[in-house]
């Protein structure tokens, strides 16, 4: 039970999607327009973790290896037109506003992201609530975002008028406004020192490059390879070295007991 508590801090607050690891920025962008809408795509997407982190996590050991990535993109696709489906059948104008971008939680990295880091790896209870827990983490993130478009883009929140709409700052509605509120709530993030994607507080990488994502070129790849197989050849000698010598002290304490006898 600690381990799927774990999971749910983990996904909400200490790996949030949104964030601190900074992913599926697309729906994150483009489906704020409202309070409505962001806490709908989010929950929409919660759905679709849980349940194909249970399935993948579920099938794990049966398939192959090779077609894994196929297999989850089946997976998570049935899952997506079920919930494409309950939402027409529904809530129609939840599935109108957001439109194209229920098919594409598809492609979503998060949840192709969890599957191949967490579901494929351990059993179904735990990923499932891991799917809850960065579900949450997402729908959060989304809500967080649209309360701050709708509340300075149409001056309400949730459709409660808040703001005279005389003092309504519209470009807040349009997508521009989905770059100010993400990057004025990442400065405050970097200015606290939260951890984040963007503000390197993380802990000392193993990487060559220095695991500073932020300021990546991309052309350090080859070497973070290499330096990291040079490090796993070196551990294996050292712990090839360490064992030969146990072993000869070993045999050196023999001989000496073996010599005392024979005195």
């Amino acid at each position: 039970m600690n381990k799927c508590m774990e999971r749910l801090y983990n996904g909400i607050i200490k790996e949030n999607p949104t964030f601190v690891l900074m992913l599926g920025m697309c729906p994150t962008l483009a489906t704020t327009t409202t309070a409505i809408n962001g806490m709908g795509m989010g929950l929409t997407t919660t759905a679709v973790l849980i349940f194909s982190n249970l399935i993948i996590s579920s099938l794990r050991k049966i398939i192959p290896d090779r077609v894994r990535i196929p297999a989850y993109i089946v997976i998570v696709a049935s899952l997506v037109t079920i919930v494409q489906l309950l939402l027409q059948a529904f809530i129609p104008s939840l599935n109108e506003s957001l439109g194209i971008f229920i098919p594409l939680i598809v492609v979503n990295c998060i949840i192709l992201g969890r599957a191949e880091a967490y579901a494929a790896k351990n059993g179904p209870v735990e990923s499932a609530f891991d799917g809850i827990g960065m579900g949450l983490g997402f729908t959060l993130g989304l809500t967080c975002i649209a309360v701050f478009r709708e509340l300075l883009g149409s001056g309400s929140v949730f459709g409660i008028g808040i703001i005279p709409e005389a003092y309504n700052i519209s470009i807040f509605g349009l997508a521009p406004g989905a770059f100010f509120v993400l990057a004025g709530l990442t400065a405050l993030q970097n200015k606290f020192k939260m951890p984040s994607a963007t503000n390197g507080a993380g802990g000392e990488s193993v990487l060559a490059c220095g695991g500073n994502c932020s300021r990546c070129t991309g052309s350090a790849c080859m070497a973070n390879h290499a330096t990291l197989e040079t490090r796993r050849l070196q551990a294996e000698e050292d712990a090839l070295a360490a064992k030969k010598a146990a072993v000869a002290k070993k045999q050196a304490e023999l001989s000496e007991k073996l010599d005392k006898k024979v005195d």
